[in-house]
């Protein structure tokens, strides 16, 4: 069988074509070069190159990429650091120079993050090295801050730019987060015992100013009663007083002798004792004698009053 020369020549012309679009990749930038020199750009779609003379170089990814870190300081005070760490970077934009940028200043990616990393490494390592290891807990926003500062140029000469870089962990060898849990255990323990005490005084003070309120409470309710007993004494007198002034007018209008009333006042006291004793004993003198002298007395006391009003 015979193939025509026209056959052969719309077969070639159909593999040109096929060669000639390149299709590239949401997300990627392709870098064509031709006889070994940078050439141009493709965006991407659906692209036409020359086919052998053109050849893709490589293919940039302009999305955002990671990388996980784990590394080793030593401090101003000797003691070591391990870091775990995030960092997250990308290509700046889709410019043409910060494409050839990313394209042809690194052999490869490999490369490049061999680079990115012992760069931040470095800058982490020299910035450790000036700070204590009780301060370097309390710095992760710090040193963050300063990597960024440090590293962004670099980058940015490259082609790239360093979008964030998170410190997920930091530890430190056994026996100092052994030491430090134990400083933090004492710590709580001293701020515990502190809470206690000041609760404890708390309690006594507030339980001190209720005693004191009970007493001045009591000792108001006391003088209060007292006063309204002497109140009542002196009611009780006063009544008495006009009682037996009375008695003693309506004896005198009647020609008696007022001594009456002393007498039924002694014969009354005498009842009551009896009634309202309680089994206690109480020495009287029943003797006319001494019935004689009580009322002498009891009309001299009568008499002195009158006396003195």
């Amino acid at each position: 069988m015979v193939i025509s020369p026209s056959l052969i020549l719309l077969i070639l012309l159909a593999l040109f074509l096929f060669m000639s679009f390149v299709a590239v990749q949401q997300g990627t930038i392709a870098v064509i070069t031709m006889f070994g020199k940078y050439r141009r750009i493709m965006t991407p779609g659906l692209n036409f190159k020359i086919p052998i003379i053109e050849q893709i170089y490589r293919r940039v990814s302009i999305q955002n990429r990671s990388v996980e870190l784990e590394f080793q300081a030593i401090t101003v005070d000797q003691a070591n650091v391990y870091f775990k760490a995030m960092l997250l970077y990308s290509v700046i934009d889709q410019d043409e120079k910060n494409i050839i940028n990313v394209a042809f200043k690194f052999f490869d990616d490999k490369n490049f993050m061999q680079a990115l990393i012992r760069t931040i490494e470095g800058s982490i390592r020299g910035y450790v090295a000036t700070k204590r290891q009780a301060d370097v807990l309390g710095l992760r926003k710090d040193i963050t801050e300063h990597v960024k500062e440090q590293i962004d140029i670099g980058l940015e000469e490259w082609g790239y730019h360093l979008k964030d870089l998170q410190l997920n962990d930091i530890t430190f060898d056994d026996v100092i987060m052994k030491s430090m849990s134990q400083v933090v255990a004492s710590n709580n323990l001293k701020a515990a015992a502190e809470n206690e005490g000041q609760a404890l005084l708390i309690t006594k003070t507030k339980a001190a100013e209720a005693e004191g309120n009970a007493i001045k409470i009591s000792a108001a309710a006391e003088r209060e009663a007292a006063q309204m007993r002497g109140q009542g004494v002196a009611l009780f007198r006063q009544e008495v007083a006009k009682g037996m002034t009375e008695a003693a007018k309506e004896l005198q209008q009647a020609n008696l002798d007022t001594s009456v009333i002393l007498f039924s006042m002694w014969t009354e006291a005498v009842k009551n004792f009896s009634e309202y004793g309680k089994g206690n004993v109480i020495f009287l003198d029943g003797s006319p004698d001494g019935m004689q002298r009580t009322m002498k007395q009891m009309i001299a006391m009568t008499t002195l009053q009158n006396d003195k009003s």
